[in-house]
Formats: structure tokens, sequence, C-alpha cells
């Protein structure tokens, strides 16, 4: 079974990458044989929509299981509309993630998507760009043309899945495990520092 794991580097021993459309790369690993293909994440650096066009990636490579620190909706919503499931939570090397997966201690997640809207995105240098001619007293009218919001189309090829709504209980239930999964990640920063500071 071909299995995607997010990775910081393209090899099995690398950490697991906790982003999913900002990771950088993409390990896909034939979970039988434990061969794979390092993929880097060309969303990576998008300015917007990097989830889905990573979703589109792995889609396009005919993966069954992505296994992730965090997924957002939009990404969440492609590969699930693709048939892929989704592990979230995973930390330690793709060797370490896959080997768990295939002893069944992963499971795909209940309460995805992992990450809220807009997590994630960009470097926040856009500024505001609204012309303000309003005035509250009905100054502008008509002073500038009216652009309609054209909502955004379903990805090409892929059918458009119902947004998941989360309960109260499940939205708790995502940012404990978001908060257990920035705990862990921070104790393996710690650790690796300390090894690097005793070499």
């Amino acid at each position: 079974m071909k299995v995607c794991v997010t990775a910081t580097s393209g090899n099995l021993d690398s950490q697991v990458d906790p982003r999913f459309g900002r990771c950088q790369y993409f390990v896909i690993v034939d979970s039988d044989t434990m061969e794979f293909e390092a993929l880097p994440n060309t969303s990576a650096s998008a300015v917007g929509g990097a989830g889905i066009q990573a979703a589109q990636t792995i889609a396009n490579k005919g993966v069954k299981v992505v296994i992730t620190g965090n997924v957002g909706p939009n990404a969440y919503q492609v590969l699930s509309a693709a048939g892929i499931d989704v592990i979230t939570g995973a930390f330690g090397t793709v060797r370490e993630v896959v080997n768990r997966f295939k002893k069944g201690e992963l499971r795909e997640s209940a309460t995805a998507p992992t990450a809220p809207m807009g997590f994630g995105m960009g470097q926040g240098m856009s500024r505001g760009r609204g012309w303000g001619m309003g005035g509250g007293r009905g100054m502008g009218r008509g002073m500038r043309q009216f652009t309609p919001v054209i909502p955004p189309q379903p990805p090409v090829g892929v059918p458009m899945a119902p947004t998941p709504m989360m309960s109260r209980e499940q939205e708790i239930q995502m940012l404990e495990n978001q908060m257990k999964n920035l705990q862990q990640q921070l104790e393996q920063i710690k650790k690796r520092m300390e090894e690097l500071r005793t070499q």
C-alpha cells in the first residue's frame, strides 16, 4: 500500500514535518517493501492554496493513506474526496511512523481536519487596499464599480466534499490534539538541541 508521510527531508530517517500543505517533502512509501519515493513539495512556497495543491499532487500519486502532524480543512476535503485516509498527530521519523502504521498503532483521524482555516498561510505581507469611499452617509454610492466575489471552485478532477462541521466537543478535541502535537514537537526540538550541544 502506498503511504505518504510529510517529512523535513527526502528519506526514511527524516523527521515527520508537522505541516501538510507546507511540508518540505512528501515521502511516499510502499508499506510492504519500504521502497520509497521522495517528492519536494512544490506547493510549500505558494502564496495561497498550498494545502489544496499538495493534496492534488498526492491524489495523483495513487496514495491510499497520508500521515502528517496537522492538515487543514481544504486539504482534508480534497484528500477525503479522493478516497485517501488521513492520519494526524504523527511524530518521529518517516520509518518509525510507517512501522507504527503497519502495526495498527496509528488510526485515521476521527476529528480531521486538525488545523484551522488559514493555519500556516503565507508570510502576512498583504496590506489593506479598501477604498474607504463610503463615508458612512451614503457619500460613496456609485464611486467604485462593484466586483462580485466568486466562490472557490472545486479542484479539477476532484469532486467537492461537504465541509466537515465540527461540534464544540470535536473542536475541543482537535485543539487538545494540536496542543499535544506541539508539546511533542517542542520536546523533540529540545532533545535535538541537547544532542547538538554535546557533540
